[in-house]
């Protein structure tokens, strides 16, 4: 099973709620834009951002990628570890080499008198373009729609990932474009690794179905 129709649910759905986001961002400046989303915060909704913005910081898919060497096969460790390992090179690489001067919300403070800014949260400054915690998510959850095998849990997937990504904009550690330019690049990753893991030629290798970790051993 090549897990074609996974990906085609995830992206679609990842494309169906990027669009308004990307007409909000083409139409809007950036920082009417980020005052605006930032004007609806409530206390309990500062506190779940807060937790789940974690989940898409790298340790995540890290910590999981590591439990699959022991549990699943070289494609599944492969499917997550090679999707948010490249994605997260190539974040940095654009971060630093090409877009190094664009900074975060917080340095425009200035500009915005009524940000509000959630207790307990380091803010970023620098290195603003894209979000990694965005790309991460995607990168990570398409990998999970692949893994999951079910097609009809890749448009939850797609919404957590979404979720996520939303958290960096709530937190003002990003602006709307940040987490949409990384949207774009973890699922783009992510879908060339499928593409190389379940529907190239070197897909059919059979040690690809082997586990790092047979049972059994000692």
């Amino acid at each position: 099973m090549d897990r074609r129709r996974n990906v085609q649910a995830f992206s679609i759905t990842a494309f169906a709620l990027a669009l308004p986001v990307a007409g909000a961002v083409w139409n809007t400046g950036q920082l009417d834009l980020h005052a605006w989303v930032n004007r609806w915060h409530a206390s309990w909704c500062d506190a779940v951002m807060r937790t789940i913005t974690h989940l898409a910081d790298g340790l995540v898919p890290t910590a999981i990628a590591v439990f699959l060497l022991f549990i699943g096969t070289w494609r599944s460790f492969l499917m997550l570890g090679l999707s948010t390992g490249l994605s997260a090179i190539a974040v940095q690489l654009l971060k630093r080499q090409v877009f190094a001067d664009h900074d975060r919300p917080v340095m425009f403070a200035r500009d915005m008198p009524l940000l509000h800014l959630v207790d307990g949260v380091t803010m970023n400054h620098h290195f603003s373009f894209p979000s990694g915690h965005a790309t991460c998510a995607f990168a990570m959850c398409l990998s999970f729609a692949v893994l999951g095998r079910r097609v009809g849990a890749a448009p939850a997937w797609a919404a957590l990932a979404a979720l996520l990504s939303f958290s960096r904009v709530y937190l003002s550690q990003h602006f709307t474009e940040d987490v949409l330019a990384g949207a774009l690049l973890g699922t783009a990753t992510g879908a060339l690794v499928w593409a190389l893991l379940y529907r190239s030629a070197w897909s059919r290798s059979p040690w690809l179905e082997r586990r790092p970790w047979p049972q059994g051993r000692r």
